[in-house]
């Protein structure tokens, strides 16, 4: 009998670990440098579900010109938080022609503010805090990136 509590506890234990450590490990993304006006950011590309629900999800750093790009599939309104996301971060938001339509400054580790595009856009690029106002990039700038990257599901 002790032997099967000792089972069961240690599956019960464990059973929460599995998912959460599946979710917390590295997701490796390819990478590519995009412009946003003349400005180079070398980006990981999120353009499948699973790439861009988990996001920069555990990171503990970014390079000072470094960041993530989400590719979706059709333009809708989007929102982004910051659950698990443990560094402050920008993001904005860019509409199907590629020009910023949106930029928002996001507090790491939060779940109650929900940072919403006013359009419906198709990318959303996250970089450190104040890289896009540090740059003087405003609404219309325009991204650019290879064409074969797109999303899938």
């Amino acid at each position: 009998m002790k032997i099967f509590r000792f089972f069961l506890l240690s599956v019960l234990f464990c059973l929460p670990m599995a998912g959460w450590g599946e979710y917390n490990s590295p997701l490796y993304l390819e990478k590519t440098t995009i412009y946003i006006g003349e400005h180079a950011l070398l980006v990981e590309v999120a353009n499948t579900d699973e790439s861009r629900q988990r996001g920069l999800m555990f990171r503990k750093k970014l390079g000072e010109n470094e960041g993530m790009i989400f590719i979706f599939p059709n333009e809708d309104y989007l929102s982004f938080w910051m659950k698990n996301t443990l560094i402050p971060l920008s993001i904005g938001y860019f509409s199907k022609d590629k020009k910023l339509i949106d930029v928002y400054e996001m507090a790491p580790n939060q779940t109650q503010v929900l940072y919403h595009s006013t359009q419906k856009v198709m990318y959303a690029v996250e970089a450190n805090p104040r890289w896009f106002a540090k740059r003087g990039l405003g609404k219309n700038s325009v991204l650019k990136i290879e064409s074969r990257f797109i999303a899938r599901p």
